[in-house]
């Protein structure tokens, strides 16, 4: 009890309703949770529509469908998917996985809020390693040298967020890839990739490259930025089949609601 007391809440960008309410005004332009302006595509509107009948009924639990679509669209195994509702579900997931007492994870400085307090929540350490100082040529981005030095034997997961939010950074291949080299095997690298179509491609590396190499590599991605989808909530890990087979004994029953589904799957296709 004492743990969770300890914890602070997240604390997400407030509805433009809420705002309306309080500053009495008209028209907002929210920019708080990164959302799509555009909103979703025509066919996602659409498969949605055509749904609306199945909603009395489960989802697959299993995601057959979208876990197809995703093994097409990446080139990957079926088995090396886990479905999440939204890429926060599957960070859960790894620390539930392979996180608790005793153990540490280490993230930088500026990084998602969730990666501390999923890692908290389950008892580990958050070891938090200083992001570059605003002189940098990446000012407060990842110091991925520094992050090495602190995997200590306790470390069970290191999260890495690329592009970074909030701080807009990233990294590049070479040093990213220098970092993988050197990480344990038994450390679970978890890349963070929620805002990967944002980024120049020749710039932002798809981390997807290296999951053949490394087989302690997660990547974590979302439907909700570029797709339009986050009232929705999908979001899914790729990784070594034995990853996935540890994040789905820990990933609860239905995570992934049916709506949620037919629009990612409708989504990758438009």
């Amino acid at each position: 009890m004492a743990g969770v007391k300890s914890l602070s809440p997240y604390q997400p960008g407030k509805p433009a309703e809420e705002l309306q309410r309080e500053l009495g005004l008209d028209r907002i332009s929210k920019l708080a949770s990164n959302e799509n302006p555009l909103g979703a595509s025509p066919l996602v509107q659409e498969r949605l529509q055509a749904s609306i009948p199945d909603i009395t009924r489960y989802p697959d639990g299993n995601g057959f469908k979208l876990k197809a679509a995703l093994s097409a669209h990446h080139n990957i195994e079926p088995a090396c998917i886990t479905l999440g509702n939204g890429s926060n579900d599957v960070l859960d997931m790894v620390a539930r996985a392979y996180l608790g007492p005793g153990r540490e994870a280490v993230m930088s400085q500026y990084a998602f809020a969730v990666y501390l307090i999923a890692s908290q929540t389950v008892g580990a350490t958050g070891v938090t390693v200083p992001a570059f100082g605003p002189d940098h040529d990446m000012p407060f981005g990842h110091d991925l040298v520094a992050m090495a030095a602190a995997i200590t034997p306790e470390t069970r997961v290191v999260f890495i967020a690329n592009p970074n939010n909030p701080t807009g950074t990233w990294l590049e291949a070479d040093a990213l890839q220098a970092f993988l080299d050197v990480v344990p095997e038994d450390v679970v690298v978890v890349l963070d990739e929620a805002y990967l179509e944002y980024g120049d491609p020749s710039e932002v590396v798809d981390g997807t490259r290296w999951l053949s190499r490394y087989n302690n590599l997660v990547i974590t991605r979302t439907f909700s930025k570029i797709y339009g989808l986050a009232g929705l909530r999908v979001g899914y890990a790729l990784s070594h089949p034995d990853i996935a087979d540890m994040l789905n004994r820990v990933r609860h029953p239905f995570n992934v609601n049916l709506l949620g589904m037919v629009a990612a799957e409708a989504a990758i296709a438009d």
